[in-house]
């Protein structure tokens, strides 16, 4: 059991993360500036996990709340051994639209957290990365010692946060787990908590279960002319449940490590599905029609990214278990519960 800092705890895959920890029997301080989060995430995250979680609003760029998480942790003579960093922007089109801000949250947001854990002696950190450093490759399964080419600065936010943390382990006292996400779906099977983005959604998923409640209408193909099998891009899906296991996965090893360990996993199925496998497959697990129709490729996208997770299996024991069919029932789940998200 240690006691573990959440950045972004409240968001889609820290909230889940947060169950599994508690069930671990973690102790458990999130801090979240609910931007695009809310708290009933964590309410409902405390109840599933069988936990409690002490909760800090505030900003990931701000030293001064950072510092006195750390403070208010020894003080309380439970101090923070170790910290989980989901904090960030994720939106591929708002990044290009917005880099500055993209820069400044991801790559300044960090600096100042590994800053405020270096004063405080807590070395130990698991990143939430992504896939999208690949840039747009042409050689599948992805592997991890493949030269990252990220085309966007989403991407190019992300890996400097990489090649930061694996500088600061080089120095021999850090423990570091860059952890690059694929493309992560579904929602706890309670349907308690799931993905909840504000607005219009970015991703796929959320944008078909939308469209069953019938908060959306149609979903919009963006291309049908990629190199695929049926012309839509392929990502390589997996269940939010089993991103959140490789994640008390990886904290568990690098408690157990020394120090100057760095490591770089791909998090994936290893299962490419295009974007009309995953609409056909939510229709046969739920039943229910998604109209769509085909519109001009999306800036940014690229037609293809499935990864070899060898790596995380033979590091960390971890494998993704969970089928399509679970990913689709359970983010329905989540959806037709909670047909507006975490808004009453």
């Amino acid at each position: 059991m240690a006691s573990v800092l959440i950045t972004g705890g409240a968001g889609f895959i820290g909230s889940h993360t947060c169950v599994v920890l508690l069930e671990a029997g973690h102790e458990l301080v999130v801090l979240d500036d609910f931007s695009n989060s809310s708290p009933v995430a964590l309410e409902r995250a405390q109840l599933l996990g069988g936990g409690s979680i002490r909760c800090v609003r505030g900003d990931i760029r701000d030293p001064a709340c950072l510092n006195a998480i750390f403070a208010n942790a020894q003080a309380a003579d439970t101090p923070i051994e170790a910290v989980i960093h989901f904090a960030g922007l994720k939106a591929v089109g708002e990044s290009v639209a917005e880099p500055l801000r993209y820069w400044d949250v991801n790559l300044c947001g960090s600096r100042t957290l590994v800053a405020a854990m270096d004063a405080h002696h807590c070395r130990t950190l698991v990143f939430s990365s992504t896939s999208t450093i690949y840039g747009e490759p042409t050689r599948f399964p992805l592997v991890e010692t493949m030269a990252p080419a990220p085309i966007h600065p989403y991407a190019q936010s992300k890996w400097a946060v990489e090649q930061l943390l694996n500088a600061l382990a080089a120095t021999g006292s850090w423990r570091i787990a860059n952890l690059r996400y694929f493309n992560p779906v579904g929602a706890h099977p309670s349907g308690q908590i799931g993905e909840d983005p504000l607005g219009i959604p970015n991703n796929l998923f959320p944008f078909i279960t939308q469209i069953a409640a019938g908060r959306l209408e149609s979903l919009r193909v963006f291309g049908n002319d990629y190199p695929t099998h049926d012309g839509t891009g392929i990502r390589d899906y997996l269940h939010v449940m089993d991103l959140a296991e490789a994640h008390a996965h990886a904290l568990d090893h690098l408690l157990s490590a020394a120090p100057e360990t760095a490591l770089t996993l791909n998090l994936g199925t290893g299962q490419g599905l295009s974007v009309l496998d995953v609409v056909h497959g939510f229709e046969q697990a739920t039943g229910i029609s998604i109209l769509y129709s085909i519109c001009a490729r999306r800036p940014g996208d690229v037609p293809r990214l499935e990864c070899s997770p060898q790596l995380a299996e033979q590091t960390l024991g971890w494998t993704a278990k969970r089928s399509l069919a679970d990913m689709c029932r359970d983010g329905w789940a989540w959806q037709s519960a909670n047909p507006h998200g975490y808004r009453r």
